[in-house]
């Protein structure tokens, strides 16, 4: 593989032993990396690079990780790894709400770091012309996006708009935990105020249409306190 068809990532970081130390490293793994050392430089370099992940620190001199992250988020479903020296539960959950994909705390080793980030880019859809595939697949499970169809085990299924969307966003994060915040932001909408038990009732709707046993669902995986995640192979 050459240079040019490197991962490309965006560190922030602002610690310069961290930056020097991942620099050489990921070079070494054959990524390419870009550094923001600020959460308005790592905002405006994002938008400039449209970079493949992005290793994103909690502690910034500017503004807070998390807000980097929920930015990030809103413009795109790039992978986000957090990586931090906070490393309380608490931390790690508000991370994943945020809209991160895995959080490493410091230290660290270069050779786990690597793997969670191959990991999370090999989830990553494929997307194509900016935008996710036409269609997305998940075993048995098919969402024609352009027609706005579904097919499970081979038979179309009628979904409400509310249903469809929420299925989109976990199929296209398959293998990922999508947290609740981030569901009713994409789907619901970020200025959305009712009842967030509004998200239970449509999985609960989604899990009587695809699951075998929806009272111990196997596809759509609750992670308590955090959100739920389609598991692409469903354990019968």
């Amino acid at each position: 593989m050459t240079p040019e068809a490197w991962p490309d990532v965006l560190l922030v970081e602002d610690e310069d032993a961290y930056v020097e130390a991942l620099s050489v490293g990921l070079a070494h793994e054959k990524f390419r990396v870009r550094v923001a050392r600020t959460g308005a430089e790592a905002l405006a370099m994002f938008d400039e690079s449209q970079p493949d992940l992005v290793l994103l620190d909690i502690m910034l001199p500017d503004m807070s990780g998390i807000d980097v992250c929920r930015a990030l988020r809103r413009r795109s479903d790039v992978p986000i790894i957090v990586v931090s020296a906070k490393n309380s539960e608490v931390d790690t959950v508000v991370g994943l709400e945020m809209g991160a994909d895995d959080y490493v705390a410091k230290p660290f080793r270069l050779r786990e770091l690597v793997a969670r980030m191959r990991a999370a880019l090999r989830r990553a859809p494929k997307v194509g012309n900016g935008g996710l595939p036409a269609q997305l697949i998940s075993h048995d499970l098919t969402l024609d996006r352009e027609r706005r169809e579904v097919t499970f085990r081979g038979r179309g299924l009628r979904l409400p708009l509310k249903e469809f969307e929420l299925l989109e966003l976990l199929m296209a994060n398959a293998g990922r935990v999508v947290a609740r915040r981030t569901i009713i932001d994409r789907v619901w909408g970020t200025g959305y105020v009712g009842d967030t038990k509004t998200l239970d009732v449509h999985v609960k709707r989604l899990r009587s249409r695809l699951e075998d046993d929806p009272a111990s669902p196997t596809r759509i995986v609750t992670i308590r306190g955090v959100g739920y995640r389609l598991d692409a192979e469903p354990v019968h």
